[in-house]
């Protein structure tokens, strides 16, 4: 065992950005607010919510004015999977309220989940995989361009399955998971793959969600990375930039306020503090 275990830590590695904006700039505007409550607050529970729970927080987050909200994970289980089909069939969703759904980027995982939407009004669907170098070589045991074809199959399954769909708004959102672990220029490289899939342009926006997955660096290194990815991906102005922070050194609100400082315009989180290591937060987030 180490003598002194501190010494095993390295740096957070510096973003070169040496001219950066977010600094200097004030928020002026609220973002677009997503809740999570009822997926990643969820999981976070030690007793996930059942299905007659979930929807009287659906009802609580309506009251509270949210327009989108995750509803969660539908190809997890059959919990998850029958709340989505009880708002749609029992038209418990406003016609001014955007349902959001998680899924990874695998076939029978995305095929639940379109079988889930049928019906709906207005959807996002959130495909993600996970791109750090550790998960690369850890979990995965794939290489970067092996990690961005897991990427660009999971976009093409999704946009070969939208026709099912049909006279549903459908809004198409990706994430890089382990976003604030992986090299900028692998996570641009990813994300402008999954967009040549998707086709965003102005008129009808892709989310680009960069989560901080797990909060390893001060506030000041993520913002920093969002400003660089909003300085150097193509096509800025058919994206929407969306945060999604945790709060593993309780600083997961400073996070998001400085990534809204360094270019994003969405944030996505929990009102209560809930959710994956720890959590992550909006309720006290303010512009």
């Amino acid at each position: 065992m180490l003598k002194n275990p501190a010494t095993k830590y390295r740096p957070a590695p510096a973003v070169d950005l040496r001219d950066r904006q977010w600094p200097s700039r004030t928020l002026t505007a609220p973002p677009i607010w997503c809740s999570v409550d009822l997926r990643d607050g969820n999981q976070a529970l030690a007793v996930p919510m059942n299905v007659a729970q979930k929807l009287d927080l659906f009802q609580t987050l309506l009251g509270c004015g949210f327009k989108e909200i995750e509803v969660g994970f539908p190809s997890a289980s059959n919990t998850e999977f029958a709340f989505n089909r009880r708002l749609i069939e029992e038209h418990r969703i406003p016609d001014d309220v955007t349902v959001q759904v998680l899924v990874q980027a695998r076939e029978d995982l995305i095929e639940r989940t379109i079988e889930s939407l049928v019906g709906a009004k207005r959807v996002i669907i959130h495909l993600y995989n996970s791109t750090s170098p550790a998960q690369r070589r850890v979990v995965f045991g794939k290489s970067r361009e092996e990690i961005k074809a897991i990427a660009v199959q999971g976009a093409r399954w999704i946009r070969d399955r939208l026709h099912r769909l049909q006279g549903t708004d459908v809004r198409l959102q990706y994430s890089p998971e382990s976003f604030s672990a992986t090299e900028l220029d692998f996570a641009l490289e990813i994300s402008e793959a999954v967009m040549a899939v998707w086709q965003p342009t102005p008129e009808r926006k892709m989310i680009l969600n960069l989560p901080c997955t797990v909060e390893v660096a001060t506030p000041n290194v993520y913002a920093d990375q969002i400003e660089w990815m909003c300085r150097n991906i193509r096509d800025r102005d058919s994206l929407i930039i969306s945060l999604h922070t945790h709060n593993d050194r309780c600083t997961g609100v400073a996070a998001t306020e400085l990534g809204l400082l360094a270019g994003a315009d969405r944030v996505e989180g929990t009102l209560f503090g809930n959710g994956e290591r720890t959590g992550n937060q909006i309720g006290r987030a303010h512009v």
